[in-house]
């Protein structure tokens, strides 16, 4: 199968600290791919560097095929749609009002933005404004302006973290929904080892800025088969997961 995303001996160093160590990760085409780890593992700055919004210490990294350098980091972020901590917003406007924004910096059909925001269930509540909004909604918000473009590839960052089992729910169907709908690839990191679970058909677990490993969730089961999911993610991590 075609890769997405693939790094070799991947690191990033602040200081005397090595926050990611030689990680060699690959995504394949159309797959939903869990990047887990406890918290501090590594996990937002190795997706940072994907987005060329942090600089590696050493190391490759190849997207769509291109080394993500500045002759290709153009092209290759703008078929990239991410989901980086809390969504940029203005919150005295309305959904609608900041997609149009959007696509107007980005140079992006208006039309884009019926399609993202019905996939997100937010078309009846595209023009509230969005600080009215609970958290949910402003996730998928998230959500919807990371698809505006349509891209090949999304990146999602703990979409899922405060929300409500509902909500949850909601946001885990919405990603589920992607590649076939869409054609995308996705990654999406958690530390919630049962969300992942119920999401990703490719995993990649993280520990201490290593990669512990990395394959489909079909055989990490298999692997957990006279023991836990659980059980095999302290085996790797050493550390509890969260609940």
């Amino acid at each position: 199968m075609k890769e997405i995303i693939k790094t070799k001996g991947l690191k990033k160093v602040y200081g005397k600290n090595t926050v990611v160590d030689s990680l060699d990760m690959r995504v394949s085409e159309n797959s939903i791919y869990g990047f887990l780890g406890p918290n501090g593992a590594g996990k937002s700055t190795t997706l940072k560097m994907l987005l060329d919004l942090v600089h590696p210490t050493e190391g490759k990294i190849e997207i769509f095929g291109k080394a993500l350098d500045g002759k290709n980091r153009a092209d290759i972020l703008a078929q990239t749609g991410s989901l980086i901590e809390t969504p940029s917003y203005y919150g005295h406007l309305s959904a609608r009002e900041n997609l149009e924004i959007f696509t107007a910096i980005l140079d992006l059909p208006r039309k884009n933005i019926d399609e993202v925001l019905k996939t997100v269930r937010l078309d009846k509540h595209q023009h509230k404004k969005l600080r009215t909004y609970s958290l949910g909604m402003k996730q998928r918000f998230g959500i919807a302006s990371a698809l505006l473009s349509f891209p090949r590839l999304v990146i999602l960052d703990e979409p899922t973290n405060g929300l409500d089992p509902s909500g949850i729910q909601e946001i885990r169907e919405l990603i589920r929904s992607l590649p076939q709908r869409y054609g995308m690839t996705v990654l999406i990191s958690s530390h919630i080892l049962s969300e992942i679970d119920k999401l990703v058909d490719h995993v990649g677990i993280i520990a201490r800025g290593k990669m512990k490993y990395q394959g489909t969730l079909e055989a990490l089961h298999a692997r957990a088969a006279t023991g836990s999911l659980e059980d095999i993610f302290i085996e790797l991590t050493g550390e509890e997961e969260s609940l």
